[in-house]
């Protein structure tokens, strides 16, 4: 049996339409899952990058603007795998921050996710089922970085809830881990790769010497979601080409 195959499992990937979200999806796939796509922007690309390499994926359309907007999506669907992938970002200095991107922000990246997290605990135990749900952190979850207060907040918590869900439910058949991508070529980071300082010193502190691509974090949490990853419980992992190492 290969430990890495997720053959026979149904996994929901959110903010699949692009970015990190499309390369897990796609990860996902290409081990052997089924894949249900959510996003609040259409996931005909994802889809279409599914249908090419045949798979098996479909799309849902989901705005988690409102935190429970996944409530009532677990029962009965056969969901195996979740991946938390939906975020947003707010750049102003802290003097100028408003309470709406405060909100915003907290709502999407923190609130939402906790709720998603517990819609799919309940349903994966009242049908005793095994589950692996993988949260994407941020390197953000270490430091505190500039201009993002909500955003460093929101991943910090992420971190948190992280470890807190793994102690209560690894006992319980549910493995609850995160990763941290480092700077990836995304579009939450366009702002600083059009910044020529700021993507300097960026690349300058990076060992491996460029920006991460959105395919360097799906083999890690194809990882995380297979049995490979059966006594992983709790973990942040950092993928970041060696940033929090220098």
């Amino acid at each position: 049996m290969n430990p890495f195959s997720l053959q026979g499992h149904k996994a929901l990937v959110t903010g699949a339409n692009t970015g990190l979200g499309q390369a897990i999806a796609l990860g996902l796939v290409r081990a052997g899952a089924e894949v249900v796509c959510a996003a609040r922007r259409d996931c005909a690309q994802t889809l279409a990058l599914i249908a090419e390499g045949g798979g098996t994926g479909s799309e849902l359309r989901i705005d988690f603007a409102d935190p429970m907007a996944a409530r009532d999506l677990f029962a009965g669907a056969g969901y195996s795998i979740l991946v938390n992938n939906a975020g947003i970002i707010r750049r102003a200095d802290s003097l100028d921050f408003t309470e709406a991107d405060w909100d915003d922000v907290i709502d999407v990246n923190l609130k939402a996710l906790f709720f998603t997290c517990q819609a799919f605990a309940r349903e994966a135990m009242a049908q005793g089922r095994a589950g692996k749900i993988v949260n994407i952190a941020s390197l953000l979850s270490f430091q505190g970085g500039i201009r993002v207060p909500s955003y460093t907040a929101s991943k910090h918590g992420v971190a948190g809830l992280t470890k807190l869900m793994a102690n209560e439910w690894a006992a319980r058949g549910i493995n609850v881990n995160a990763i941290a991508p480092g700077y990836i070529e995304t579009s939450n980071t366009e702002a600083l790769r059009n910044d020529p300082d700021r993507s300097r010193a960026i690349l300058e502190r990076i060992p491996a010497g460029r920006w991460g691509r959105p395919e360097d974090i799906a083999g890690t949490a194809v990882y995380l979601c297979s049995e490979a990853a059966a006594y992983v419980h709790g973990a942040v992992l950092n993928v970041d080409g060696g940033w929090l190492a220098r």
